[in-house]
């Protein structure tokens, strides 16, 4: 059974600067590429970052050079770097292992001042 559980997300001011993290464990994570997706409130949840089984990195338009997604094999976990956040990134943050089903139980990213 997958487990995928989503940590590091909080409150942060405009401009700040967190890392999210999923550690994920009943599969054998290398093999995988993984995804971190968000959701606002009252919108449909959207892709931001993928990454391969060889740590190739997709962006969606709006992250890309703020975000950065990252894998580390040794530890069953990906990561997901944000800087410079904006109000708008304010959403739930989830990981997935794209080729499943499989969700997270997601971290909740507040950017406000």
């Amino acid at each position: 059974q997958v487990q995928l559980v989503e940590s590091g997300g909080g409150l942060v001011q405009p401009g700040g600067s967190l890392r999210l993290s999923c550690a994920a464990s009943g599969i054998i994570f290398s093999s995988y590429a993984m995804g971190w997706y968000r959701q606002a409130p009252g919108k449909q949840r959207e892709l931001v970052a993928t990454i391969s089984s060889g740590s190739v990195t997709n962006y969606a338009a709006s992250m890309k050079g703020r975000f950065t997604i990252s894998r580390d094999n040794a530890k069953n976990t990906v990561y997901l770097q944000m800087n410079s956040l904006k109000p708008e990134d304010t959403a739930v943050y989830y990981c997935k292992v794209l080729a499943t089903s499989d969700w997270g139980q997601g971290t909740q990213v507040t950017v406000s001042s």
